[in-house]
């Protein structure tokens, strides 16, 4: 074994004085300086969560075109939820609702394919909300338009209604179903301003 080294004592640091002179500088953060007087937060009550998801599924035998339409619109709807292919006769009614419920979401888009060439789009809130079946015509993926790119992607959808949506009832259900199903709300939206 090897020789013991010596016990020294160690002597304790003593405490380094500021300089009373500079100010002491702001935390740096990745939007910039933070000051001191930010970082009290108000809360007047609790924080708004709002959980509405949109589930996005297809029926079996749907045709690639229209499958990759879908994918688009999952990719441009922040807040959804993709499933699994079910098939189109169970999907009617209670199997869909109870698909929707599990998957906690609080309404869907089913994309439907008959004949292989007639695609027809449902659109409802879950359980017992108003459902609207709507005929697809002239699809154009994402893909075929060579776009880009998304630079914008995950941000809240900018929605447009003529005026014929508030003269009728059934219009202004209809406005307010797609406004609840398609807009984004601002926890789902990537970009914060």
């Amino acid at each position: 074994m090897g020789k013991k080294r010596k016990q020294r004592e160690v002597e304790a640091p003593q405490p380094s004085m500021k300089d009373e002179t500079a100010p002491q500088r702001p935390k740096r953060t990745l939007m910039g300086w933070k000051d001191k007087g930010g970082e009290e937060k108000q809360s007047d009550g609790p924080v708004f969560r709002n959980k509405e998801k949109v589930l996005i599924t297809c029926s079996r035998r749907i045709i690639y075109r229209y499958r990759h339409l879908m994918l688009n619109v999952v990719s441009l709807l922040p807040h959804s939820k993709k499933d699994n292919k079910v098939e189109s006769k169970e999907s009617k009614g209670g199997n869909l609702n109870e698909l929707v419920e599990l998957r906690n979401c609080s309404s869907f888009l089913f994309f439907e394919c008959r004949k292989q060439k007639d695609l027809y789009l449902w659109m409802a809130k879950s359980p017992n909300g108003p459902s609207v079946k709507f005929l697809v015509n002239a699809v154009h993926t994402m893909e075929e338009l060579k776009l880009t790119g998304n630079h914008l992607k995950g941000s809240r959808p900018l929605l447009t209604f003529s005026s014929n949506f508030d003269k009728d009832p059934h219009w202004k259900l209809l406005k307010e179903l797609i406004t609840q199903v398609i807009l984004a709300f601002h926890l789902f939206s990537s970009i914060r301003t």
